[in-house]
């Protein structure tokens, strides 16, 4: 008889964004004429920077001459892109990260799963509540949590509340844990981490013999001098971070898919027999098993980010994204709305209005208005009674949207 793996089934009806979906499909069944603004999923709208695009069409060119044809690459990364990365990305404000610590991959989405593939079941997990979803479901399936009770947390996790009555700050946890999920800025509440309060968490870790997974996918929206834009920033996370970044929002390769994880050689964890063993030599050995590399088309467009050209063209990306979040910020604090990041981030966190629950105002949004967010109680139990409201759109569509829903809430 075939077994199948059952912690599938201990997963929640169904994942958040094709949830939205669902209902989303469903009223637009019954009313096709409407014009639905989406600002849920965090899905860029704008095209690849001229940069990216004229570098990928070189390379498309290239696989046209046997002489620069490109098959299999390295499955870490073409070395001409992994040192880019890391002169730019990491050396270039202080963090002594190697070109050969980079694992070039296909999305931060993909690694903060697969990552999972090189830790043991019998750790303890810590995840921020809310959550990026992606940290707790993985977790799930790879059987290292119980059931979910009624509030859809997990039994096994550790959860940290971040919400307003803590200024959206990450608590260090009084017990001890192995592997701690940290995203900043934070999806989905839009909040940041300071220099100070990354400190304490790699301090906790090394004290503890624990590791950070830290997701900084939305780093380039850092606006602020002071604030980190790495963990390696903070002296001592060498020895217990794992970085997760992306060219997703950034350089708007969500569908062009490139990413990278960041693995120092100086991380080591101790297995059961006492032995000393470098979680990049497992890592490395990972991705070459089970990953063929990112096609060296799309490697060659992330590497013109780093032209003259591509620096300048995402800055304007990403200002654009920005002023979008300024304007969703601006116009729902006019009418009422207790309004939380949008600064420094690309995402709106919204108290729902009048008691509503997050669903209940996903609904009513999409009835009344036509717009369409992501309810903060799918990010998890703490994000009940919020919403989160996505940057990543037109200008027009952002103004429109705000029209519609201050129109109906004054």
């Amino acid at each position: 008889m075939v077994k199948i793996n059952e912690n599938y089934l201990k997963l929640k009806a169904g994942y958040l964004f094709p949830e939205i979906a669902r209902r989303v499909n469903a009223f637009i069944a019954e009313n096709p004429d409407a014009p639905i603004i989406k600002l849920g999923i965090g899905d860029v709208t704008e095209p690849l920077p001229a940069a990216c695009r004229e570098a990928m069409t070189v390379a498309v060119k290239d696989m046209g001459d046997r002489q620069t044809f490109k098959g299999y690459g390295p499955e870490q990364g073409y070395g001409w892109l992994r040192e880019k990365i890391a002169a730019h990305d990491f050396q270039s404000r202080g963090c002594d990260i190697e070109a050969s610590e980079i694992f070039v991959s296909d999305g931060a989405k993909c690694d903060t799963g697969n990552i999972l593939d090189i830790f043991g079941k019998d750790n303890t997990i810590a995840v921020t509540d809310p959550v990026y979803p992606v940290y707790v479901d993985t977790n799930v399936m790879a059987g290292h949590t119980g059931d979910a009770d009624d509030d859809g947390k997990y039994g096994g996790l550790t959860y940290i509340p971040i919400t307003a009555d803590n200024d959206f700050v990450a608590q260090i946890p009084t017990e001890k844990v192995d592997l701690i999920y940290l995203c900043f800025p934070n999806n989905p509440t839009g909040a940041i981490a300071t220099k100070d309060q990354l400190k304490a968490w790699v301090d906790y870790a090394n004290a503890n013999g624990s590791i950070i997974f830290f997701d900084a996918a939305y780093e380039a929206f850092i606006t602020d001098d002071n604030l980190p834009h790495s963990i390696y920033e903070i002296e001592g996370a060498k020895t217990c971070a794992i970085e997760f970044r992306s060219f997703s929002k950034n350089a708007g390769f969500t569908g062009t898919r490139c990413a990278l994880t960041v693995v120092p050689k100086a991380l080591k964890v101790t297995t059961s027999n006492g032995e000393e063993v470098q979680l990049w030599t497992l890592w490395n050995r990972r991705q070459s098993t089970k990953f063929n590399g990112v096609s060296y088309i799309v490697q060659r467009g992330a590497e013109a980010v780093y032209s003259e050209a591509g620096q300048a063209q995402i800055k304007e990306l990403i200002d654009f994204y920005l002023e979008n979040a300024a304007i969703i910020c601006k116009e729902l604090k006019a009418v009422g709305f207790d309004v939380y990041g949008g600064v420094n981030a690309p995402y709106v966190w919204v108290k729902t209005p009048d008691g509503l629950t997050s669903w209940d105002f996903f609904d009513k949004l999409l009835i009344n208005c036509n717009v369409v967010g992501t309810p903060g109680s799918g990010f998890g139990a703490a994000g009940e009674g919020y919403f989160r409201i996505s940057a990543f759109n037109s200008r027009d569509n952002v103004h429109e949207a705000m029209k519609r829903i201050t129109t109906a809430f004054k």
